[in-house]
C-alpha cells in the first residue's frame, strides 16, 4: 500500500571548513546574521516567523564538528542560496575557511509508507519538560514507555500537520531507549533520552523531533538509503545489530503503538494572534487616554543594544491528557548574549 501528499521539498547543506566546527547552534547562527544580514534565510533564523511555522524551517546542527543546515519545505530554497555565498565565518576568536558546501535535496520526505523505518537519534532527544517530566516521575516503567512512545508518535503527526501532509492511517511508533532515566538537561527541567525508534513515515535526515530543536537538540538518521529508499532490511539489521552489541544500545523497547490525526488537536495558532494583538491595540488605546489627562513625563536616556537576540524556539509538549500540543515560547537565558566574544570564549576555549 501506497501513499500519496503533496511534495515536501528538504534540503541538507554539509559545510566543509578548514578546522573542526566547536561551536553551539546559536553561535553559528549569530555568524550568520551578522555576516548575511539581508540573506532571506536569516529571518527563518531570528525568530520573525515564529508565529507562522510552529516548526523551524530552517535548522543548524554542529555533528562531527562540522556545521549542518537543513532547509524545510518554505526554508529550501534560502538554504541552498546561503549555501552558494558561505565563504569565510568569522566568530571572533577564531575564523573558518569555507572549502566546499555538499547539498543533498530531496522532494520525496514527510509521507507515510507501508513499513517501519528505522531512525537513530544523533543527539539527545529532549521528550520532558519540566510538565510532563513532573507527571512521567510517578510512572513505572511499562507506563513510561508508553508515554515517551505516545509523545513521539503525537510529534510525527504534528510535524506532518504542520507540512500540509494528509494522513491516511495512524502513524505507529516504536521506541528502543538506552535508558528509562532522563538525563538532565540545563536549567529548564528538562529530561532527555538516547536510542532509536521505528515509525511508519520518513523524516528527512537531520531534522529536529522534540523540545530544544533550535538548540541542536532531537537530531535524527534514516537507517535506509535516503535517495532511492531501497531498504536492504537484511543488510540493515545485520549492521545494526553488530553496531548495537558493540554499544548495547538495546535497553527498553516498547509497544507498536498508533497515533492518528484526531488523537492531537490543532495547536490554537489563531487564538493566540487574535489575543496577542487585542492586546496591543488595548495598550494603545490606554496610552492614547493617558496622553489626554496627563503630562507625558520625561523619557530616560535607554542605551540600544547592536546584538540580535534569537527568540525561536520551538518546543513540541504534551498535557495531562495525553493529546494536547503546546507550543513553548521560552527563552534561554544565556541566548541574549551568544554573539558576544566573551561568551565564545566561555563556551570554547580554543
Amino acid at each position: 500500500m501506497e501513499y500519496s501528499n503533496s511534495e515536501v521539498r528538504t534540503v541538507t547543506v554539509r559545510v566543509l571548513t578548514d578546522k573542526p566546527v566547536r561551536k553551539t547552534p546559536y553561535q553559528v547562527k549569530g555568524v550568520f546574521m551578522r555576516q548575511y544580514p539581508d540573506l532571506e534565510v536569516i529571518s527563518m533564523m531570528d525568530g520573525t516567523y515564529r508565529d507562522q511555522f510552529l516548526y523551524p524551517r530552517v535548522q543548524v546542527k554542529i555533528l562531527n564538528e562540522q556545521i549542518y543546515i537543513i532547509g524545510i519545505h518554505e526554508g529550501v530554497d534560502p538554504v541552498i542560496e546561503m549555501a552558494d555565498r558561505l565563504d569565510i565565518l568569522d566568530f571572533g576568536n577564531i575564523t573558518f575557511q569555507v572549502f566546499d558546501t555538499e547539498v543533498s535535496s530531496n522532494a520525496d520526505h514527510f509521507r507515510q509508507v507501508d513499513r517501519l523505518v528505522r531512525y537513530r537519534f544523533l543527539t539527545p532527544w529532549v521528550a520532558l519538560n519540566q510538565t510532563t517530566g513532573s507527571r512521567y516521575r510517578f510512572l513505572n516503567n511499562t507506563e513510561r514507555l508508553s508515554f515517551l512512545n505516545r509523545l513521539l508518535g503525537q510529534n510525527i503527526v504534528f510535524l506532518a500537520r504542520e507540512m500540509g501532509v494528509e494522513l491516511n492511517d495512524k502513524i505507529f511508533t516504536k521506541v528502543n531507549l538506552t535508558s528509562l532515566f532522563p538525563k538532565p538537561v540545563d536549567e529548564r527541567f528538562w529530561g532527555a533520552f538516547s536510542g532509536e525508534f521505528r515509525t511508519n513515515f520518513l523524516l528527512p535526515n537531520y531534522m529536529g523531533i522534540g523540545n530544544g530543536i533550535t538548540r541542536g537538540y532531537g537530531a535524527l538518521y534514516g537507517m535506509f538509503n535516503p535517495k532511492s529508499f531501497q531498504f536492504n532490511l537484511e543488510e540493515l539489521d545485520e549492521k545494526m545489530e553488530e553496531k548495537d552489541t558493540k554499544e548495547k544500545m538495546a535497553y527498553a523497547e516498547s509497544e507498536l503503538e498508533g497515533v492518528s490525526m484526531k488523537d492531537v488537536p490543532k495547536p490554537r495558532r489563531n487564538r493566540l494572534k487574535k489575543e496577542t494583538t487585542e492586546k496591543k491595540l488595548d495598550k494603545k488605546s490606554e496610552k492614547k487616554t493617558e496622553k489626554k489627562t496627563e503630562k507625558k513625563p520625561k523619557k530616560l536616556p535607554v542605551k540600544k543594544s547592536s546584538k540580535k537576540v534569537l527568540t525561536e524556539e520551538f518546543d513540541i509538549e504534551e498535557d495531562d491528557s495525553f493529546s494536547k500540543i503546546i507550543v513553548s515560547e521560552d527563552i534561554a537565558p544565556e541566548d541574549s548574549k551568544f554573539n558576544s566574544p566573551e561568551f565564545h570564549k566561555k563556551q570554547h576555549n580554543l
